[in-house]
């Protein structure tokens, strides 16, 4: 039975290619939706390459699996992928990808549990330096100024989402600069980048030695900033953006020759203040096509067998 072998070898093809590709190209930066985008159907291509492969290899190794898989389709469709059986390749395939599979569900639970309990332990701090007044109730989208003598903005994520800033945001940031900030955090709420970091960040951990997982998870960090920028930089223009951000970050280092864990501030500042051209909105079209294709690629190579055995 080929097919699962094709598909395995198809998934580690693009796990390797379409990361190169894409760092390549000079449009994730100017287009960070689209590179998003372009992302999200890489890694999921890998994942149903992986996932496919192992239902059909399951389906080899054991005749009740292969029952149900095969159910509905015609005798010339189920012998047209391969005899049963075929051998303890197929068994030992399926039951690694399955543990995979499992291994990733599980990493995407412990990703998410943290989270929350990341998020419950700052609220908790939140409700502590900012207490609720008399006859105050707390609803979504609640805006809590909290002493500090760091400038800084957040946005906390949940069933009631906050914006947090710091007092030394409010005396630092003047007028547009500090709407430009909060647009920036109200960019990642409305995107819900907070499941898209979570997605990568588990399964980077999950698989330490797959470099696509790693890159999917860094992309993504850098990518989620470019396209609140933009956002905030639409409404309020890129100068008082990069303003705001430089302000907010000036007194952490991030400008300096020492590395530090916001080195890609003055990387953000610089696009804003030289903005390149934007794609057309037709290239935009064609690439968000060509990037939504690549998960149907493997559908394609699964039902090949099955479409040729019926033509």
């Amino acid at each position: 039975m080929m097919v699962p072998a094709v598909l395995l070898l198809l998934g580690a093809l693009t796990a390797v290619a379409a990361p190169r590709l894409i760092a390549r190209a000079d449009w994730p930066d100017r287009e960070p939706v689209v590179a998003l985008w372009a992302w999200q159907c890489v890694v999921v291509a890998v994942l149903l390459c992986c996932a496919l492969s192992m239902t059909l290899s399951a389906a080899a190794a054991w005749q009740a699996v292969r029952g149900h898989v095969f159910a509905p389709a015609p005798q010339a469709v189920v012998e047209a992928y391969g005899p049963v059986p075929t051998g303890p390749w197929a068994a030992a395939t399926a039951v690694a990808l399955a543990c995979g599979g499992l291994w990733s569900g599980a990493m995407l639970v412990r990703e998410v549990v943290r989270a929350k309990i990341r998020r419950r332990s700052r609220q908790a701090e939140l409700l502590v330096r900012a207490p609720l007044l008399p006859g105050e109730e707390a609803t979504g989208g609640r805006l809590v100024v909290l002493e500090g003598r760091r400038p800084d903005a957040w946005w906390l994520p949940g069933a009631a989402p906050q914006l947090v800033v710091t007092t030394a945001a409010l005396r630092r940031l003047k007028g547009r600069q500090l709407d430009a900030v909060l647009a920036h955090e109200q960019g990642h709420a409305q995107a819900r980048h907070d499941w898209l970091l979570h997605s990568s960040s588990a399964l980077a951990t999950g698989f330490p030695q797959v470099p696509v997982f790693a890159a999917f998870r860094d992309e993504m960090h850098r990518l989620v900033e470019l396209a609140a920028d933009d956002m905030a930089s639409r409404r309020f223009g890129r100068l008082t953006t990069a303003l705001a951000l430089a302000g907010l970050n000036e007194e952490r280092g991030v400008f300096g020759p020492a590395p530090t864990p916001q080195a890609n501030v003055p990387q953000r500042v610089n696009r804003l203040l030289t903005p390149p051209d934007r794609l057309t909105a037709a290239r935009r079209l064609r690439l968000t096509a060509a990037a939504s294709l690549v998960p149907v690629i493997p559908v394609l190579v699964t039902l090949v067998p099955g479409l040729r055995a019926l033509g």
